[in-house]
């Protein structure tokens, strides 16, 4: 073999390494570049950390009406499989299930900056009603979107709480100097209750947020739960990217 084929060959090798590099790293997009990446201190306050946010408090909701549908109809169709109605009632189960899956993956793609292609159409391999029906039944995609929405149920649950407790909860507490005065002007108490009880023996115990190194001290926890919650909601929706790529992508 010449030199030019030679270096003609490696060329082309070397083109369809870059390629092929270009093509996975494009294909599975899930984390956004350093310069977009909200540091520590900016992430309270950045786009991103919002859209995150945005993402774990409507994955309530459609993780309850997907696992809804999807226990619904599995259990449907596994009664009947003792009768042929039983298969069309997975089919469709299936069929739901990657059509959810493809609404999830849309969302992550707008609120999680993750990019991820979906799976190949279903190829029926021969025709008639029961051709779609077995290839659907057939389809590992299916069953794996169909499992996503069952075993990512409970951690969209846990996600939206945890998002809504450190979300409230750390901006309440950070800005309560700024409201402090409207309790004692408004209400009959001094300031911030934080409880009041009488015990058995008729004794009131009480306890009031009035004191300027109290409200300084509510404040600051409530700014070391305002720099948290960014990092907590990232670790949730970490998950949820590592869920969507393993159990909706064409992997």
């Amino acid at each position: 073999m010449s030199s030019h084929e030679t270096e003609g060959t490696e060329m082309t090798e070397m083109t369809a390494s870059t390629l092929h590099s270009a093509h996975s790293a494009d294909t599975f997009h899930t984390r956004p570049p350093a310069a977009r990446r909200p540091s520590f201190w900016l992430a309270p306050f950045a786009p991103a950390t919002y859209r995150e946010i945005g993402y774990t408090l409507t994955s309530l909701p459609t993780a309850v009406f997907g696992f809804s549908v999807m226990i619904t109809l599995f259990c449907t169709g596994a009664g009947l499989t003792v009768t042929v109605l039983g298969l069309p009632v997975l089919a469709l189960m299936l069929t739901t299930a990657r059509g959810l899956g493809a609404f999830e993956r849309g969302r992550a793609r707008t609120l999680l900056d993750t990019d991820v292609p979906g799976p190949r159409p279903v190829s029926p391999t021969r025709t008639g009603i029961w051709g779609a029906i077995t290839a659907r039944l057939a389809d590992a995609a299916g069953w794996k979107a169909a499992l996503y929405q069952v075993i990512m149920f409970p951690w969209a649950v846990l996600s939206f709480c945890l998002s809504v407790t450190f979300l409230l909860t750390g901006w309440v507490y950070a800005l309560y100097p700024l409201y402090h005065w409207v309790f004692a002007r408004f209400t009959p108490w001094p300031g911030y209750r934080v409880f009041d009880y009488t015990d058995s023996s008729g004794v009131q115990h009480d306890y009031y947020i009035t004191r300027p190194w109290q409200i300084t001290g509510i404040s600051l926890v409530g700014l070391i739960l305002v720099f948290l919650t960014p990092q907590i909601v990232r670790g949730l929706t970490n998950v949820h990217r590592l869920a969507i790529r393993g159990l909706l992508s064409t992997r």
